[in-house]
């Protein structure tokens, strides 16, 4: 298969070996009731093997709606795959799965979600800090506050649950460049992922709509941390696609991203990055 064959959004590269897994929310209506996810490999990121089952939400009883967003990261020799699903109240949450196989089967491992129950949430990221903590990155969802926020939260160490509470970072409406909307129309915030330049600096790529199309926003941390002020960049991707993340190939920096943002439309698409140390913009 190449790229623009495969129809998934919100993509997730994962490099093991000289091996890429790339993992997304099936796009069939929009991921609701999906049943699962699949994983695709490549070597070279252009031709992608047919994709194989990796998690069956069904099998769990967590196909009641959304399966959104996978991401995998590797912790401590294993796999963790974090996803949104509708809980039993009926919000959206993030559960941690796991496996000891980046192809999978991936399994229930977090005790419920690693999100506040009570809150709608989606599009959990896993960060290491400095201290090789671990911290879900997340967004509290529009649809429960109408400005959408960005969050952080101490994971415990095996990534079974949340500890203490959220903190805010920024809202849908922080940046300058957002649109001005009337009281009472939505901010949205999604596609948190976090990225440490060449120079140290911590920079949370984020996704939102801008005069109605579907962008790539950039903020950089005041202090190389979560607990600092997130200064807005200008969107690097402002054409209808986002919910991206940042991966290395063994010599380049890689954007990966969905485009356009249309049901059983969307394909991931690959823009080569700069590093400048100071932040991160599309090769020409």
């Amino acid at each position: 298969m190449k790229q623009n064959e495969i129809n998934i959004r919100d993509p997730f590269i994962l490099k093991e070996g000289d091996t890429y897994y790339l993992y997304g929310t099936r796009a069939k209506d929009f991921g609701k009731k999906v049943n699962g996810f699949d994983v695709y490999t490549t070597k070279d990121l252009i031709h992608f093997s047919e994709p194989r089952v990796c998690f069956d939400s069904g099998k769990w009883n967590m196909n009641r709606e959304v399966n959104w967003a996978p991401e995998v990261h590797k912790y401590n020799n294993s796999y963790y795959m974090f996803a949104t699903f509708t809980k039993e109240n009926g919000l959206r949450g993030v559960y941690v799965l796991k496996s000891d196989s980046p192809d999978g089967e991936f399994q229930p491992h977090s005790k419920g979600t690693v999100t506040p129950d009570e809150w709608e949430c989606l599009d959990g990221t896993l960060y290491i800090n400095k201290n090789n903590e671990p911290y879900l990155v997340f967004c509290h969802e529009h649809t429960q506050i109408i400005d959408g926020t960005v969050c952080y939260i101490r994971l415990s160490d095996d990534l079974t649950q949340s500890i203490g509470e959220p903190a805010y970072m920024f809202s849908g409406s922080s940046p300058e460049w957002a649109d001005k909307k009337p009281e009472g129309e939505h901010y949205i915030t999604d596609g948190p992922f976090m990225y440490r330049t060449t120079g140290g600096e911590l920079l949370l790529i984020w996704s939102t709509f801008v005069n109605h199309m579907y962008c790539q926003c950039v903020a950089k941390s005041s202090n190389g941390e979560l607990d600092g002020e997130f200064i807005h960049l200008p969107p690097i991707i402002t054409n209808d696609g986002g919910h991206g993340m940042i991966f290395k190939t063994d010599d380049k920096l890689y954007l990966t991203f969905h485009t356009p943002n249309k049901s059983l439309r969307e394909h991931p698409t690959f823009k080569e990055l700069i590093d400048t140390g100071d932040s991160i913009v599309i090769k020409e």
